[in-house]
C-alpha cells in the first residue's frame, strides 16, 4: 500500500509530528493477531456510537472516528484478514515523533487481586472508601494524608484490605478485585479522585537513594514501606502521603465488569490491548501500535509490537508518547507491569477521513 496523502488532524497533539507511513512499514504489524486487536477495538466502537458515558471524560471523537466506529458494528469481520484489512482500510498510520527518540515512554498497570473483609477486622484494618457525595462540590479536596486522617467521620468504607501499601496500590492502578473468606469476589470501580496532584513513591524512592534505579520494581515498593512501619507517623506511611492524590471506588457487579476492569473510556480492558493515553491530547477507541523490547514473565527481554486501543487514561499519563499498558490481573501480571519503564516506537492509526 503506497504512503497515503496526509495533512494534520484535528486533534494532532502539541509537541509531537505525525509522520505518515505505509502499514507494511509498521515493524511486526504483518506478525500480529489483527483480529484479537479488532473485537477489542469494537468494545470501543460500541461505547462510541451509541454515545455511552465516559468513567473520564477524553478528547471528544471526531466524526470520522465515529464513521469508523459504526462500520466496525455494521460489517462483519471473523478471520485474521478481514481484521487487518479493516484497520488498514479506515485507517491511516503515523509515526509520532517528538524531540526523543524512541518516541513513547511506556510503563505497566495491573488489576489487583487481594483478600479483604466487608467489615474491619484485627487482619483487615485499612479501608477502601465509596466517592463521597461532596466531592464535586468542595475545592481544593483533601489530601491523601487529610482523608486518612478523617476516616470513617466522613467517609464510608467499601471494604477492608491487610495494609495500607495494598490500598494505595489499588488507588494507583485505578481498579481491584477483592477476594472474601466466604469465596466471593467484589470488584472495585474507580468512582472518582480528590483532584490533588499525582507523586510517583517509587522515583522519591529512587530520587532519595533509598533504592537503586535497576532495583526497583513493584515488589521491592511494597517490601520497603512495610519495613519502614505504615502506622501514623512511621516512615511508610509517609511516604504515601507524598502522593496527596486519592482515589474512590464504587462496587461493580455488572456483566461488563466481570468481563475486566472498567477503563477510563467505560469499557472493559484487554490484557495486552488497552492502553492507557493522555485523555487531554487524545480521544478514546483510537488504536495504536507499540514497537518494543520489553521485560517478559521471567523478566527476559522480548519483542513487543502490538496493534492496541486506547481505553484508558491515568494521571501521570501525560503527553503525546506517554502510554500505561494494561498487563492483567493479579500478581503475576502486577510483576510484569512494575518491570516496565522503557522507551518503543509508536504510532497512532488516525480514521482515513481526518487525513
Amino acid at each position: 500500500m503506497a504512503t497515503p496523502a496526509f495533512q494534520a488532524a484535528p486533534f494532532e497533539p502539541p509537541g509531537a509530528r505525525l509522520r505518515p507511513l505505509a502499514f507494511e512499514d509498521l515493524p511486526g504489524f504483518g506478525q500480529d493477531d489483527h483480529l484479537a486487536a479488532f473485537e477489542v477495538f469494537r468494545l470501543s466502537a460500541q461505547s462510541i456510537a451509541r454515545g455511552e458515558p465516559e468513567l473520564r471524560n477524553a478528547l471528544p471523537a471526531p466524526p470520522a472516528l465515529r464513521a469508523v466506529c459504526q462500520k466496525a458494528l455494521q460489517q462483519s469481520v471473523a478471520s485474521e484478514a478481514e481484521a487487518r484489512r479493516f484497520f488498514e482500510t479506515h485507517f491511516v498510520a503515523c509515526r509520532i515523533e517528538t524531540a526523543e527518540e524512541p518516541s513513547a515512554f511506556l510503563t505497566g498497570y495491573y488489576e489487583p487481586v487481594a483478600p479483604g473483609s466487608l467489615i474491619r477486622t484485627d487482619e483487615f484494618t485499612e479501608p477502601v472508601f465509596a466517592r463521597p457525595a461532596d466531592l464535586d462540590h468542595i475545592s481544593p479536596y483533601p489530601t491523601r494524608a487529610e482523608i486518612e486522617a478523617l476516616g470513617m467521620r466522613r467517609f464510608l468504607p467499601l471494604v477492608w484490605l491487610r495494609d495500607a501499601i495494598e490500598v494505595f496500590m489499588i488507588h494507583v492502578q485505578g481498579s481491584a478485585a477483592v477476594d472474601l473468606s466466604d469465596g466471593r469476589r467484589i470488584r472495585l470501580t474507580y468512582a472518582g479522585r480528590n483532584g490533588q496532584p499525582y507523586t510517583s513513591i517509587g522515583r522519591a524512592l529512587i530520587e532519595a537513594g533509598e533504592i537503586a534505579p535497576e532495583e526497583m520494581s513493584l515488589a521491592r515498593l511494597k517490601q520497603w514501606v512495610r519495613d519502614k512501619g505504615q502506622a501514623p507517623g512511621e516512615p511508610g506511611r509517609a511516604l504515601l502521603h507524598r502522593n496527596r492524590s486519592y482515589i474512590f471506588f464504587s462496587m461493580d457487579e455488572s456483566p461488563a465488569r466481570a468481563q475486566g476492569p472498567i477503563g477510563g473510556a467505560g469499557v472493559p480492558l484487554t490484557a495486552l490491548r488497552s492502553v492507557a493515553v493522555d485523555r487531554s491530547l487524545w480521544p478514546y477507541g483510537l488504536p495504536v501500535f507499540v514497537d518494543a523490547v520489553l521485560p517478559d514473565a521471567d523478566g527476559n527481554p522480548s519483542p513487543f509490537q502490538r496493534l492496541m486501543i486506547g481505553q484508558d487514561t491515568g494521571s501521570a499519563i501525560l503527553g503525546p508518547a506517554r502510554l500505561d499498558l494494561f498487563m492483567g490481573s493479579g500478581d503475576a501480571a502486577g510483576v510484569v507491569a512494575g518491570n516496565i519503564r522503557h522507551r518503543a516506537g509508536l504510532y497512532i492509526l488516525l480514521p482515513r477521513d481526518e487525513c
